[in-house]
């Protein structure tokens, strides 16, 4: 679930220190036009999120940190958006979703393993032929994300909770710890 505490710290210094306004309300020398205008939208249209507030904060930090993977804004927010749905959907946070897509593609929707994966999260695409799906594109990053955060979330109910078991299941790495560590490494610096 999304931690509720920064966004209410956030919204009682607003109102604290801002005369009642929100710096989402008030016009911000730093950001963009129109990627307020975007974020704007995108909050008032994401329905994965506990109301408007967190999202316009939510999504206003994590493009902040995705603009050195995705220059375009509209791309940006977009997949900001698709990823939190599918994220919630599956009920593994957004922000561990965003560090295991840096370490698999690096945002990159087109990415192919050496061995296969495919996409943003690097899905096998044995994965379509086992539930009977084959006519699914891992490429299309909508796709991809169903399929990558319900792996994710299978792997972390069968560790019992333990991420590095499931990042290392995920990832096919059982046993090692490379992988884990690269993705609680983009977590922590990145993404939490």
């Amino acid at each position: 679930m999304l931690c509720r505490f920064p966004a209410q710290l956030l919204l009682s210094l607003c109102l604290s220190y801002g005369g009642g306004l929100c710096a989402a309300d008030k016009p911000d020398p730093d950001v963009d036009p129109e990627l307020k205008q975007l974020l704007l939208h995108a909050a008032s249209t994401a329905d994965s999120f506990v109301d408007r507030f967190d999202a316009e904060v939510w999504l206003l930090q994590k493009s902040t940190v995705l603009e050195k993977f995705i220059k375009d804004a509209d791309e940006r927010i977009n997949l900001l958006k698709e990823i939190h749905a599918a994220a919630k959907r599956a009920d593994v946070p957004p922000e561990f979703v965003l560090a295991v897509i840096e370490v698999e593609s690096r945002f990159d929707p087109y990415a192919v393993s050496r061995v296969g994966a495919q996409g943003l999260m690097q899905v096998m695409p044995f994965w379509k032929n086992e539930i009977g799906r084959e006519q699914d594109n891992l490429i299309d990053p909508v796709t991809n994300l169903r399929y990558g955060c319900t792996i994710l979330k299978y792997y972390h109910d069968r560790a019992k909770g333990s991420w590095v078991e499931a990042l290392a299941r995920y990832n096919g790495s059982y046993g090692k710890l490379w992988y884990p560590d690269l993705v609680m490494t983009a977590w922590q610096k990145h993404w939490r």
